[in-house]
């Protein structure tokens, strides 16, 4: 089953919120600075919030959630293995 990684530019994250609406899965709103981020359980690094790997199965909301960016600040890619 293929892996997908999932990357957000926190800095031009304009708190919208439409990722956490159609992939609440994968992405939240961080507490502090209210900005996207990946929720935990997909994290890479404990220390990097913006950045994480998830199961095929959260590809097509992920997808969703990149696409409806309207700032255009979320990535998707296959995870090459």
């Amino acid at each position: 089953m293929a892996k997908y990684k999932v990357w957000i530019d926190r800095d031009q994250c304009i708190s919208d919120m439409v990722c956490v609406a159609l992939c609440p899965d994968v992405f939240e709103m961080n507490p502090d600075d209210n900005k996207s981020q990946i929720v935990e359980k997909w994290r890479t690094d404990p220390n990097n919030i913006a950045e994480g790997i998830i199961p095929e199965e959260l590809k097509d909301c992920a997808e969703q959630a990149a696409n409806s960016c309207p700032v255009s600040i979320i990535h998707v890619e296959e995870v090459k293995e």
